[in-house]
């Protein structure tokens, strides 16, 4: 009976070991996500006295851990929260932010990017359920390439220096079935009568939210 119990411990102590052992540490970010990180600041021009989050990104230490990031189980990152950083360059052409394929959360709002243009290759976050680039400093027409950004719930474009062509305004919105709340302040909407209210209601089921203040739609 002794030797039956000793085995029995063994056995639970062995399977504890096994399940440590294989399962992931929740906050320790994976190697190649760090380089990607590191590697996204690096191309970044931003003001270092004012910063917050990313002047604090230490390569010594868990990205995980970092300000405006966090990670899944596995760590993957999946939030990227880098609103009121004061970027000035560095997103205009193509970064590694782009290959963080698991992002689901980005945010680049209040940043000074000096009207460059939403990046085109934005398109490749599909796993995006939440975007935010309101007032970051971007510039010139809306990229449909944010259509296929399919699995978002928000969106806030909100920017002055953003424009949005009327048969665009369908385009985007027609491919975003899962939208809940969508925010187009001072965007320039070239779209005249009260067609576009039909188009948004019959385009976005889920959508619960819209502001489009001084958008000029007459």
């Amino acid at each position: 009976m002794k030797i039956s119990l000793t085995l029995q411990l063994s056995f639970i102590t062995m399977l504890v070991v096994l399940f440590l052992i294989n399962s992931p540490v929740y906050g320790h970010c994976l190697g190649d996500q760090k380089a990607l990180l590191l590697k996204l600041k690096n191309g970044l021009t931003f003001d270092s006295s004012l910063s917050t989050k990313l002047v604090r990104w230490d390569q010594n230490t868990d990205c995980c851990q970092w300000p405006g990031v966090s990670c899944d189980q596995k760590g993957h990152v999946l939030v990227l929260e880098l609103d009121n950083e004061t970027i000035f360059r560095g997103l205009e052409n193509p970064t590694s932010l782009f290959d963080l394929q698991y992002l689901e959360k980005l945010n680049l709002a209040y940043n000074h990017l000096n009207s460059v243009q939403i990046p085109r290759e934005v398109y490749k976050l599909t796993n995006l359920t939440y975007l935010n680039l309101s007032f970051a400093g971007f510039g010139g027409k809306i990229p449909m390439e944010l259509s296929r950004l399919t699995k978002l719930t928000f969106l806030d474009l909100s920017n002055v220096a953003l424009k949005l062509e009327s048969g665009d305004l369908k385009t985007l919105v027609g491919n975003l079935p899962n939208l809940r709340e969508l925010y187009l302040d001072e965007v320039y909407i070239s779209w005249k009568g009260i067609e576009w209210c039909s188009t948004l209601s019959s385009s976005l089921p889920q959508l619960r939210v819209l502001s489009m203040k001084n958008c000029g739609i007459s």
